[in-house]
Formats: structure tokens, C-alpha cells, sequence
């Protein structure tokens, strides 16, 4: 590392309105630089953070059963989310607490495990996820399923690399042009996404085998990029974001997804092993209501598909009723797709429409504008719970 001065020492005490100018961005590491680094790839917590963590948003003394089966505990101790929700539902008396880390199986009380993992569907060409729930002991026996997650979680996380080298790499320069006309962004923003780009790439390569692999996230390039907004105009790194986040917008379209298992192999080794299986957020991707999968039910709603609760829960009603008392009807889950790291951020940095999320908490069961809808299917926070167990101890 080059011992020249950091970007934090070029702002001066005195005029810490001053701002250092975009286009003369060293390509040296600096001091600074590498703090950056350290702070967005830590995972161990401090006082305040697990403070944060165990302080609900709010607490439901009212609410007596909790069902979670689509949250993320990311690399939150597990023990402190525990704290979270006995705090969150102090009287519950009912509970089915299942973890879904993506691609990665994860238990919160060992009875249960879970995961939601990425797969495609061949028929309508498209990734599509799946929640997946076990009891926990039938997980001895779930060898090629691992196997088979593993290999998902290391492709997913290539993705960061992909868009590492669409960043950086001559090769890609026609998508950063399509990003920047798209965006309105001049030549100095695509200059300085690419120098940050670089940057970043020197500190995963220099400290691969260091950090978790659960860090390995797209995320990485717009947290290092707000890294630096201490020292450039606010306005400048807003663009750099914009621009950022067009280039991985085309990045993801053009990322291949026949790497991916397809559904239907998916889903045959989680029953051959008696797993469930929920689809989460389907109006995401519509042709996955009419496949006719082997799955347990739908998620008819959480904090970012809200629009079309009724519609699926209607849809769920009218299923159930033409398959008879011969086939086992579709449960309705509500998930509220908690990701905990986002708990222990600044208040200054959160994204709002993740933040004020919390595990177990899913208003629409008790919204009455559907009441109707769920009386009709029989379907409750209790009931779900009750024959969701029932299944997975099957």
C-alpha cells in the first residue's frame, strides 16, 4: 500500500464542506480505501449492533402464534435473533420459526432447517425460488441436496465477479455505454465506477481468505461506492450509484441460468428426503401459478408483493376446490422476508423498504380487506402452522 496521503486526511478539519474532485481519483490504495473495505465486509457486532438486533421495531403482545418461514438470518448470531423475537412475542404460545438463507441450509431451533435456493424453470425460461423446509434430523440423509445447493450458492455468488468485470474489463465497454446512455452519465462517472471497481477487486482478491463467503453479495460495489461519499459531492456518487446499478440491471439479463438445477430436480430431491416446498412471491414470476408443481403452497404476500394478495389467495381458493379430497390441498404463507444484516446498519445508510422488516411480523393475516378471502380457504396463522408441521413430521 502506497504511503501516500488518504482521502480522509485530504479533507481538512476545518472545511469538511469541501469536496475532493472526481476526476483526480488516485488509483492507489489508500488508508482510507482499505477502511472502507474492513467496514463493509465485518461481521463480528459491536455493543451498539447487538443492540440493535435485539430490540424489536415494535412488540406484539397481542399476537399469540408466529409464523416464520421466510426470513434471512445472514450472519446474525443466531442466539441474538432468538432475543429479538421472545422480545417481539412475549405471550406467543404457537410457532413454526424456520430460517431460509439463500442456497445455504440453516436451523433456528434445531428441530426445523431451511432454504431458499435459485433453480430454473425450463418451460418459461426464467430463475424461479423455492423455500425449502425440513425437519432437521431427515437432513442426514440429504447428501446430493447439499451437493446440489452448494454448487447453486458458488454460482450465485460469481455473480459479483461478473459485474466486477463488467465494470472494469475493455471487453464489456458496450454495456457501460448502453448503462450510460440509458443513465445520462458523462465519462467521469463511468471513469470513477470503474477505478472504485478495480479497488474493490484488489481487496477481495488480497483478502479471499479471510472474509465470509456470505459477503460475496452484488451489494459490495454500492456499499464501497456510499463508502466514499464522505469525500466527493453527494450528487456525483448519486449518479455513480444510478449508473452502477443500470450496468447490473444488463448484467443479470445476460447472466446465463442453465447453470442453475432446474425446479423440477429441485424439488424432486426435497420430498425424496420429505421436505415442504413454498413458492415465494410468485407474482414475480406468473407462469409458475400454472405449472402444477409438487409443492406444499404459495406465499401470497410479504413487504415487497403486496399488490396482488387477494388475487392469489382467490387463485389458492379455487385450486384447492378442484383437486378433490384425493390431492392434499395448498397451504397459504405470508412472508415477511426479514434480512437481518439490516438491522446492524447506520441509520444513516439503511434501505428503508428492508429495514423495517421483522421476522413474524405480517400484517395482512389480521388485514380486513381479505379477511373474507382467507375465512373462505380456511386459512389462518394457527391452521397454516398446524398443517405445515403435520407435514413436515410426516
Amino acid at each position: 500500500m502506497s504511503p501516500q496521503a488518504t482521502n480522509m486526511e485530504l479533507v481538512k478539519p476545518d472545511d469538511k464542506t469541501k469536496k475532493l474532485d472526481p476526476e483526480k481519483i488516485s488509483e492507489e490504495i489508500t488508508e482510507s480505501d482499505q477502511k472502507a473495505f474492513e467496514e463493509i465486509t465485518r461481521i463480528d457486532l459491536n455493543p451498539k449492533q447487538v443492540k440493535q438486533v435485539i430490540t424489536p421495531l415494535e412488540v406484539l403482545t397481542k399476537q399469540k402464534s408466529v409464523l416464520a418461514v421466510h426470513w434471512h438470518p445472514e450472519y446474525i448470531p443466531m442466539e441474538l435473533i432468538k432475543q429479538r423475537l421472545e422480545t417481539t412475542f412475549p405471550h406467543k404460545q404457537n410457532e413454526l420459526i424456520i430460517p431460509t438463507q439463500h442456497n445455504q441450509i440453516m436451523t433456528y431451533d434445531n428441530q426445523y432447517s431451511g432454504v431458499e435456493v435459485d433453480c430454473y424453470s425450463k418451460g418459461f425460461q426464467r430463475k424461479v425460488q423455492l423455500l425449502l423446509h425440513f425437519k432437521s434430523e431427515n437432513l442426514e440423509d440429504a447428501d446430493v441436496l447439499k451437493s446440489m445447493l452448494s454448487h447453486t450458492f458458488e454460482y450465485r455468488s460469481s455473480q459479483l465477479f461478473e459485474l466486477l468485470d463488467t465494470l472494469i474489463d475493455a471487453q464489456w465497454a458496450d454495456y457501460r455505454q448502453l448503462a450510460a446512455e440509458g443513465t445520462g452519465v458523462g465519462e467521469n462517472v463511468i471513469n470513477f465506477a470503474r477505478m472504485q471497481s478495480k479497488k474493490l477487486y484488489h481487496h477481495l482478491e488480497a483478502n479471499d481468505s479471510k472474509i465470509s463467503r456470505d459477503i460475496f453479495k452484488n451489494r459490495l460495489i454500492k456499499d464501497y461506492i456510499e463508502a466514499q461519499r464522505p469525500f466527493y459531492p453527494d450528487n456525483f456518487i448519486n449518479r455513480v450509484q444510478v449508473f452502477v446499478k443500470s450496468v447490473k440491471k444488463i448484467v443479470k439479463q445476460n447472466f446465463s441460468l442453465t447453470y442453475f438445477y432446474r425446479t423440477s430436480e429441485i424439488i424432486e430431491e426435497t420430498r425424496h428426503i420429505g421436505g415442504g416446498i413454498i413458492v415465494p412471491h410468485p407474482e414475480q414470476f406468473w407462469p409458475i401459478l400454472l405449472c402444477d408443481y409438487d409443492i406444499d403452497g404459495y406465499e401470497v404476500w410479504n413487504p415487497q408483493s403486496q399488490e396482488y394478495t387477494e388475487f392469489l389467495i382467490n387463485v389458492i381458493n379455487r385450486q384447492n376446490k378442484s383437486r378433490g379430497k384425493v390431492r392434499k390441498k395448498l397451504l397459504l404463507f405470508m412472508g415477511d422476508d426479514t434480512h437481518m444484516s439490516e438491522k446492524v446498519k447506520d441509520p444513516t445508510k439503511i434501505e428503508a423498504s428492508k429495514y423495517y422488516r421483522d421476522i413474524g411480523v405480517q400484517p395482512a393475516w389480521d388485514d380486513l380487506s381479505i379477511r373474507k378471502s382467507l375465512i373462505v380457504g380456511g386459512f389462518s396463522r394457527e391452521k397454516m402452522i398446524e398443517k405445515y408441521k403435520s407435514r413436515l413430521n410426516a
